[in-house]
Parts: structure tokens; C-alpha cells; sequence
């Protein structure tokens, strides 16, 4: 692809996401990722209503009057973009393939970031990591990252997202809020989910395409693993065998919803060539409820 033409597909994917940072997502996302604590600001009276636990007891004493501490919210935030750039990726039975996709829900989350004065790093794998860029402030940081997310060329093939969260828990010591967007045909990797779960806040993001579920009726067709190279040959008018590739996709992301699961991984399911807005603001209004309940 040309210069010009990579310049103007990062250009209309800023246009689009921006826009709906600014109309429709940026405040769901402020509501629901808090900065990393409070910090004490000063004291003041008390006042009907406020937390009795809040009460500063020296001040209170000293003065004669009931005093509450002040705090303010330490709210700049590390944002991890994770992104698989596997081969696997390069599917799209629509006019989007998966990592387009990704591409643009890492380019909404990261113009949110931004947009709340937060840094944003990101690490592209595969079967190895591929790319790591430093997380930090600024749109034209941003668009680099968009970049590297829609034009990267990886050496991989395969997907091991172990590897991927396993630099992640090295290189990333402070707590972050982590978005791990993948179309998770992978390896087990329940292990390192499980470290990087308890160290971050952390957000499956799951990238499919209606095709890899199910199998339209038009005969025989030979089937390619983009990431191994392997083919097989399947009949697609037998209803029997159009059942046991849907019941096999049923088993997998059943297995995948139990692992996330069991490690406390919130989780947000996209479909290519559909609008994906719907389903994060929806995602974070339920993350927003939950957390006002604790």
C-alpha cells in the first residue's frame, strides 16, 4: 500500500473514532476506569451526610469542631493495548477482516485514553512478541500506535498469547488497565491469564467472524489454517457435518468463557462487518452498575 493510502485509512479511522469519543463513548469510559487511588487534598468541616469514616479525629479534637478529610482522585491511568496481529487475523467473510476490526476498537479505546489524560502503550504478537511501544501521552503517539496496529507486518504466523502476557507482567509493573483483543484460536494459556487478571485490570476483547462459526451450504470446499498451512477438504451440503463444525466452534468458546471466567476476566465479544459500539457502551454501563454495588 501506498504512503498516501496508509495516511488516508489511519486519517478516516481517527475521523470516525474521535467522533465518537466526543458524542457517545468517552464518558462511559471515564465512568468505569478510576485513576490508581486518592490522594489526601485538606480538611474541611463536616457536613450532613458525609462519611463518618471520613472524620479526621486529630483535627476534629484540636479544633473543637468534627472535620472530614478532603481527598482527590489520582486519576491518570497506564492503558495497555495487547493486540493479536496472527495470521488468522487477515479472515473477514464481510468487507472487514478481523484485525481491521481490532484496529478500530483499539483506535476508540485509545482516543479515550487520551482524551482522559491517560497513556497508552501497546504490544502486538503472534507467536512471539512482535512489537513493543512504550505507553505514553498525544495524538500523534495515538496515530502511531493505530498505525502499527493496522500496517504491521509480523514475522509470526501462530498465536501464543502466554508469551504476549508474560512480557506484559514483566515490562508493565504498575497496575494498568489492560485490553487484550484477540480472536483467541490459541494454545492454553490459563497460567499467565491468570498472573496478569490479578495484576491489572484487565478486558478480553473477542474478535470473530460469522463464518468461523457457521458454515454456509455450497458444497465442497477446502479449508486453510492461515496460521499452521494445514487443509482439509469438507462437505458443506452434509447437514451433519455442518452441525459438528458449529457444535466444535460452541465447544471452544464455551471453554474460552470458562477460563475467563474462573479468573475474574471481563469479557466483550465482537463480530466483523457489525456495528461494535453497541456492545462496548452496553459492556460498560453493566461494568459501571457492578461497580457502584461493591
Amino acid at each position: 500500500m501506498e504512503p498516501a493510502e496508509i495516511l488516508k485509512k489511519i486519517r478516516t479511522l481517527e475521523i470516525k473514532t474521535r467522533g465518537l469519543v466526543e458524542t457517545a463513548f468517552a464518558g462511559d469510559y471515564h465512568s468505569v476506569f478510576k485513576g490508581r487511588g486518592m490522594n489526601f487534598e485538606d480538611v474541611r468541616e463536616y457536613q450532613p451526610g458525609d462519611e463518618i469514616r471520613a472524620i479526621d479525629w486529630n483535627v476534629t479534637a484540636r479544633m473543637g469542631n468534627a472535620f472530614v478529610k478532603k481527598f482527590t482522585e489520582e486519576r491518570e491511568l497506564t492503558v495497555m493495548l495487547v493486540v493479536d496481529v496472527s495470521a488468522s487475523g487477515n479472515f473477514g467473510s464481510t468487507t472487514q477482516s478481523k484485525r481491521e476490526l481490532a484496529a478500530e476498537v483499539a483506535c476508540l479505546l485509545a482516543f479515550s485514553a487520551i482524551r482522559n489524560n491517560d497513556k497508552v502503550g501497546l504490544i502486538l504478537f503472534t507467536d512471539r512478541v512482535e512489537l513493543f511501544i512504550p505507553p505514553k501521552k498525544g495524538r500523534s503517539h495515538t496515530l502511531r500506535l493505530i498505525r502499527e496496529i493496522l500496517f504491521f507486518e509480523p514475522k509470526g504466523r501462530g498465536t501464543e498469547p502466554a508469551l504476549a502476557l508474560d512480557y506484559l507482567n514483566k515490562i508493565v509493573t504498575r497496575r494498568a488497565v489492560v485490553f487484550f483483543i484477540s480472536d483467541f484460536q490459541a494454545p492454553d494459556f490459563s497460567r499467565a491469564l491468570a498472573v496478569s487478571g490479578r495484576r491489572h485490570d484487565f478486558v478480553a476483547i473477542h474478535i470473530h467472524d460469522e463464518r468461523e462459526r457457521v458454515l454456509p451450504n455450497i458444497g465442497i470446499i477446502t479449508l486453510e489454517d492461515a496460521e499452521t498451512g494445514d487443509q482439509i477438504e469438507i462437505n458443506t451440503a452434509d447437514r451433519t457435518t455442518r452441525a459438528r463444525f458449529s457444535g466444535l466452534m460452541d465447544e471452544r468458546e464455551q471453554e474460552l468463557a470458562r477460563v475467563l471466567r474462573r479468573n475474574n476476566i471481563d469479557a466483550i465479544a465482537l463480530q466483523t462487518g457489525k456495528d461494535y459500539l453497541p456492545q462496548l457502551r452496553s459492556f460498560f454501563k453493566q461494568r459501571e452498575r457492578r461497580i457502584r454495588v461493591r
